[in-house]
């Protein structure tokens, strides 16, 4: 063996190459290295982490929120499954006071066995909104189909069509 050959000693030839560098040469390379290993050390691992520490928060905030969306609706479920069951004519009477009062003139109700279809005509978003919630809560009533049309005036969003809710057998 001939202690000349780099080859075969990779790290002798590397400490033979470092001796022979100037002073000025070794500090640049040795900063060089560092500056690529910071690098390194940021992209891989201290630059992923501050951006989920920056992110964390708001993500926090939005899972708080959703978390309180969800626990409002299983309370609200609760109560429902808890209400006691409401008979066909008092449902019936229900819905016609909800239509009547809620949405007036701009919607038709037709009751048919265990069916009600309730007709349409420009009825308010906000009115529909509020319609549909007291169905569901005061005449325990869920649309079955429903076929409507959203239509955009100036004055506001409107709807129109035909909602089939379901009732409670007779």
């Amino acid at each position: 063996m001939n202690s000349t050959q780099p080859s075969q000693n990779p790290l002798a030839a590397w400490q033979a190459r470092w001796t022979q560098l100037a002073p000025r040469e070794r500090r640049l390379l040795t900063l060089t290295v560092v500056v690529v290993l910071a690098a390194v050390l940021w992209l891989a691992v201290l630059g992923p982490a501050l951006r989920v520490l920056r992110t964390s928060t708001a993500q926090a905030a939005a899972l708080d929120a959703q978390l309180q969306r969800m626990q409002t609706l299983q309370a609200q479920a609760k109560a429902l499954q808890q209400q006691a069951p409401l008979g066909y004519d008092d449902a019936v009477r229900a819905l016609k006071q909800s239509t009547q009062q809620t949405l007036g003139t701009t919607a038709q109700i037709n009751i048919n066995a265990d069916r009600a279809t309730v007709t349409l005509q420009a009825a308010g978003a906000d009115a529909l909104a509020q319609w549909l919630a007291q169905a569901r809560l005061n005449a325990r009533s869920v649309p079955l189909e429903v076929r409507i049309n959203r239509i955009s005036t100036p004055a506001g969003t409107t709807w129109s069509g035909v909602m089939v809710m379901g009732l409670p057998p007779r």
